[in-house]
């Protein structure tokens, strides 16, 4: 009898969530604030800090495969990370943002990441914005190329491309900064 009552209950439910809803697309921004003006290139240096050890890591393993520990590229790892995003190499030097999201060994033969990646800047004409990078990360190369796909704030509707290049790697504490150029389109 429950389950009789039950299935029509949510049915109604629905409805009256749905129809609480109707009016959104009437309610987002009118189109002029979306106008999308003339096309700008910015160019942006900042240093990532992949900190995996001590008391408070900023990346942290929240998954891997059953053979994750037998394969010579970690292939299945997957890390979430809030690192600090700074003006220079050096964990003192002045926060810019953060770089939230994860990265997870996706290559079974070469150590290749598989890079998702939100950039969120906190100071100056930034402050607020965001890039979104998604791609593959090569991290044995000297320099590698990622793409921006979206971006939000100055960054609305953002393209582009950043170029990573390991500053240092500590093979015992396995913590890295990463020298950042990122070339972003935006409007």
């Amino acid at each position: 009898m429950r389950k009789i009552v039950f299935v029509p209950f949510l049915f109604v439910l629905s409805f009256v969530v749905v129809g609480s809803y109707a009016d959104w697309s009437m309610t987002q921004p009118e189109e002029e604030n979306l106008a999308l003006g003339k096309e700008k290139l910015t160019k942006m240096h900042f240093y990532f800090h992949d900190i995996v050890s001590g008391k408070k890591p900023t990346a942290m393993k929240i998954a891997q495969a059953s053979t994750t520990t037998k394969s010579p590229t970690l292939f299945g790892i997957v890390m979430m990370v809030d690192d600090l995003l700074t003006e220079g190499p050096e964990p003192t030097s002045k926060m810019g943002g953060r770089a939230q999201g994860l990265y997870a060994s996706a290559d079974q033969k070469q150590l290749g990441l598989l890079f998702a990646m939100s950039f969120e800047f906190t100071n100056g004409i930034y402050n607020g914005s965001t890039l979104s990078i998604l791609g593959r990360n090569p991290v044995l190369q000297l320099v590698r190329e990622m793409p921006i796909v979206g971006g939000t704030g100055v960054f609305k509707l953002a393209h582009g491309v950043v170029f990573a290049k390991t500053c240092s790697f500590n093979i015992t504490s396995r913590n890295a900064v990463v020298e950042y150029h990122a070339n972003v389109i935006h409007y």
